[in-house]
C-alpha cells in the first residue's frame, strides 16, 4: 500500500505506528510532526533521574531522532504543531517558528499524548513550583534542586499516586526533606487499602512526612515558593512538585468534530479508528476496552501506547490489526517495597460492572520459608461470585510482585476463573517462591471462598 501516512506526536504510540508502517511498506510516505524537541523518550524514567540514577537526560531516549530519519527512512519534523484537522479535505494545518502550512494524509494517527493536570491552585504561577511530565520538566526539577546557590532543603508534593510515590523516592535520594500531600485517606487509591496502608508505613519509615486527608489550597510566597497551603496549616517548603493526574490531549479531535468518550479521551474502535474515516488514535490521548468490563477507559501506561500505535501502523498498510483490551496493569516502585495491580480492585467499581464481587487477602512468602532472603507478599485477589472468574489482583512486597502481577494479568485475559489460575503450572525453585506460589495460594483461598 502506498500513500500518506501522517503522525501527530513524536513519542511512544506516533513513533511505533511510524516504524511500523515504514517497516511493512517501505514506499509509503510517513510523516510524523512533533511540536517539542524530544521524540521516543521514557517518560518513566524521569523520577530516576531527578534522583539521580540516571544520570544524562538523553540516556532515557528509546530511539535517536536520527536513527528514525536516516535508517528508518521517516519523514520526522520536530517544532511543527499540528494546530487543525480537516477530516473532509483530509488534510492538516501546521504551525512553525517562521510558518504555517498544510499537509494531506490517507491515513492519519492522532498521537498527542496527556498532559499533568494542573489544579487552580493559589500561587501555581510562582517560582520552583512544577509538573513533571517531558524531559524538559525533569531537566528543570533536577536543576532546580542541584543548584550551588540557595540550594532547596524541603520539596512538598501534591498528589499521592504513582509520579508522587516516585518523586518521594528521587527527593529523597537526593537529601531533601520531603512532604507529601493527598487529599483522599490513603496514597496510591487504584491499588486498594493493602497496597496503601504498606506502602505508607514504608515512605514514613524513610523520612517521608504524609498528609492524608489533606486538601491542598495554594502556595505561599513573593516570586519564588515557601509554603504548602492546606485548609488546616502552611506547611514551609523550597519547592513544590504537582504529580494528581494527566488527562488526555483530546482537544484538537474535539475541534475537528472526532467523538470524544466520557473518559475525556478520544473514543476508537477495536482497531483504534475514531469516528472519522481514516483517521486513529492510539496512546494516552485514547480510550481503549478495559479486558474484565468490555467498556471503554482511559488507563494511559506506555505498553498501551506502544501495542496501540504499532497495530495502527500495520492497520494503514493494509493488514487490520487490533490495538487489543487493556487490563490497567501496573507496578511502582516505593523505596525498597513494589506494589502491583491489574484489572478490577475495588468491589464497588465491580459491583458497577455488574458484578458480584469476592475478594480474599492472604500472605505468602516471595521465596520458600527455609530459603534466605525472602519477603512476605500480600495479595488480595478478586473474582465473581456467579461465574468464579477473577475479575482483578492487588500485590505489595519487597520483591517478586512484578512477575506475580503479571500472572494474574495474563489469567485476565484468558478471562479465567479462580479454579483454572490455583491450577496453573507455574515454575518453582526456593530462591523464586514456596512450591505453591503467592498467586496459586490466593486463587485457592478465593476459589474455596467461592465454593462456600
Amino acid at each position: 500500500m502506498t500513500g500518506t501516512f501522517v503522525i501527530v506526536g513524536g513519542d511512544a504510540a506516533g513513533m511505533s505506528a511510524a516504524s511500523k508502517a515504514k517497516r511493512e511498506h517501505p514506499d509509503m510516505d510517513v510523516v510524523v510532526f512533533e511540536k517539542g524537541e524530544w521524540v521516543s523518550y521514557g517518560a518513566c524514567g524521569l523520577p530516576y533521574y531527578v534522583k539521580g540514577e540516571i544520570e544524562e537526560l538523553e540516556e532515557i531516549i528509546a530511539v535517536p531522532k536520527e536513527s528514525f530519519i536516516e535508517e528508518r527512512g521517516i519523514d520526522l519534523r520536530t517544532g511543527h504543531e499540528v494546530t487543525g484537522i480537516d477530516t473532509d479535505a483530509k488534510t492538516v494545518t501546521v504551525e512553525t517558528a517562521e510558518a504555517t502550512l498544510e499537509q494531506s494524509y490517507d491515513s492519519l494517527l492522532i498521537a498527542t499524548g496527556a498532559s499533568a493536570i494542573v489544579p487552580p491552585f493559589d500561587g501555581v504561577e510562582l517560582e520552583d513550583v512544577y509538573t513533571i511530565h517531558d524531559p524538559p520538566s525533569g531537566r528543570e526539577i533536577r536543576e532546580a534542586i542541584e543548584r550551588e546557590t540557595d540550594r532547596p532543603e524541603t520539596v512538598g508534593i501534591v498528589g499521592g499516586g504513582y509520579i508522587g510515590i516516585e518523586m518521594a523516592e528521587a527527593f529523597r535520594g537526593q537529601g531533601l526533606d520531603v512532604h507529601l500531600f493527598e487529599m483522599l485517606p490513603h496514597v496510591l487509591a487504584p491499588f486498594g487499602d493493602m497496597v496503601a496502608e504498606a506502602v505508607e508505613e514504608e515512605l514514613v519509615s524513610q523520612g517521608v512526612t504524609l498528609h492524608l486527608d489533606s486538601t491542598v489550597e495554594g502556595f505561599d510566597g513573593d516570586e519564588f515558593v515557601t509554603a504548602v497551603r492546606t485548609e488546616s496549616d502552611a506547611v514551609p517548603v523550597d519547592v513544590v512538585v504537582i504529580g494528581v493526574g494527566v488527562q488526555a490531549n483530546s482537544s484538537l479531535a474535539a475541534e475537528a468534530g472526532i467523538e470524544v468518550g466520557e473518559t475525556g479521551a478520544i473514543a476508537v474502535d477495536e482497531y483504534g479508528e475514531t469516528s472519522a474515516p481514516d483517521v486513529y488514535a492510539a496512546g494516552d490521548c485514547a480510550e481503549a476496552d478495559h479486558v474484565v468490563t468490555g467498556e471503554p477507559d482511559h488507563v494511559p501506561l506506555a505498553l498501551t501506547a506502544n501495542r496501540a500505535g504499532r497495530a495502527v501502523g500495520q492497520t494503514v498498510t493494509g493488514d487490520p490489526t487490533p490495538t487489543g483490551p487493556i487490563a490497567g496493569t501496573a507496578v511502582v516502585k516505593a523505596f525498597d517495597l513494589e506494589a502491583g495491580r491489574t484489572g478490577i480492585t475495588d468491589e464497588a467499581v465491580a459491583r458497577d460492572a455488574g458484578f458480584d464481587p469476592v475478594s480474599v487477602t492472604i500472605t505468602s512468602k516471595s521465596r520458600a520459608g527455609y530459603y534466605p532472603g525472602g519477603y512476605p507478599i500480600q495479595i488480595r485477589m478478586m473474582a465473581d461470585a456467579e461465574s468464579g472468574r477473577v475479575l482483578g489482583a492487588s500485590m505489595v512486597g519487597e520483591e517478586g510482585v512484578t512477575k506475580r502481577v503479571d500472572t494474574v494479568a495474563t489469567a485476565l485475559y484468558a478471562e479465567m476463573d479462580a479454579h483454572q489460575v490455583e491450577y496453573l503450572d507455574l515454575s518453582y525453585a526456593p530462591p523464586f517462591g514456596p512450591t505453591w506460589d503467592p498467586v496459586l495460594t490466593a486463587a485457592k483461598v478465593l476459589n474455596s471462598k467461592l465454593e462456600g
